[in-house]
């Protein structure tokens, strides 16, 4: 009699990996019922024959395909300092296939990490880059109205850029992509003292985390100063460092983190559900 082996369960950072996709791909499929999961603690369970039935199924990820056709479209719109045409390839995609975190992983973050490896290539000025980056804004920002926080509560995740680090972007990214989680996030943008990350940290009564990205060389000193206010305003809390500055673990722990999110629009994110995921394992332990 043959008999057929149980199902495996799956996370869904190992359906990525498994399906070769982005982590908030897979959390779409999940979100959107193409693959059926159940919820264990503050994770989401997947079985391992769902993921074969998606992987072999013959209908196409259309708006998946389409953003990464239209990519070199909104970077040259971008470029060009083209905000309302950037608008509308973004909005197309809205109605068209792909859910905002979808948008913003799979077309708009694509673009930006293009544009600045060509820009360190010297295929672009930094005239264009600049203007780039504020059409960037304007779009991330009218995307982010999309990203409020949705079911039930799951705790408060504070983000900033250390004092010298103007870049406001990269923090708005891991925000968004957070919200849509369903945190809540004390953004707190870019170049803020550590004194005033201690002082707004103090005040939140939720936290289940807090973020310095720093995507600018050179400003060790004040990721370790901020890091260090964290500590004084929150002890306890969980700390995670990252951005294109911080570059291994090992530097994150030495500047004072406890986490280093590593690279990807989705880092940050995927870093405060592991950190939810082991607090929450820790307290089922001592309840047991």
């Amino acid at each position: 009699m043959l008999v057929t082996p149980p199902a495996t369960s799956m996370t869904v950072q190992e359906v990525a990996d498994s399906l070769g996709v982005h982590y908030m791909t897979a959390y779409r499929y999940v979100r959107q019922g193409r693959l059926p999961a159940t919820r264990q603690g503050a994770e989401w369970r997947i079985r391992s024959t769902d993921v074969e039935l998606l992987r072999n199924a013959p209908t196409p990820r259309r708006g998946a395909a389409r953003a990464g056709g239209d990519r070199n479209a909104l970077e040259r719109r971008m470029l060009a300092g083209d905000a309302p045409g950037a608008w509308w390839l973004v909005e197309s995609h809205l109605g068209g296939g792909l859910d905002p975190s979808g948008v913003l992983t799979d077309l708009v973050v694509p673009a930006l990490h293009s544009i600045g490896d060509r820009w360190t290539r010297d295929e672009v000025s930094i005239a264009e880059e600049h203007r780039a980056t504020l059409v960037a804004q304007r779009v991330v920002g009218r995307l982010g109205l999309q990203f409020g926080r949705r079911g039930k509560d799951r705790g408060t995740v504070a983000l900033a850029a250390p004092a010298g680090d103007l870049h406001t972007l990269p923090v708005s990214i891991a925000a968004d992509l957070l919200r849509w989680r369903g945190f809540d996030v004390l953004e707190l943008g870019g170049d803020l003292p550590a004194e005033a990350l201690g002082e707004a940290v103090a005040r939140e009564r939720r936290l289940v985390a807090v973020g310095i990205v720093s995507t600018t060389r050179g400003l060790d000193d004040d990721v370790a100063s901020s890091t260090r206010s964290v500590r004084a305003a929150a002890p306890g809390v969980p700390l995670f460092a990252g951005g294109g500055a911080i570059l291994s673990g090992t530097q994150a722990r030495e500047l004072g983190a406890d986490e280093w999110t590593g690279a990807g629009a989705n880092a940050a994110a995927a870093t405060v559900e592991r950190i939810v995921a082991s607090r929450g394992s820790r307290s089922r332990r001592r309840v047991a």
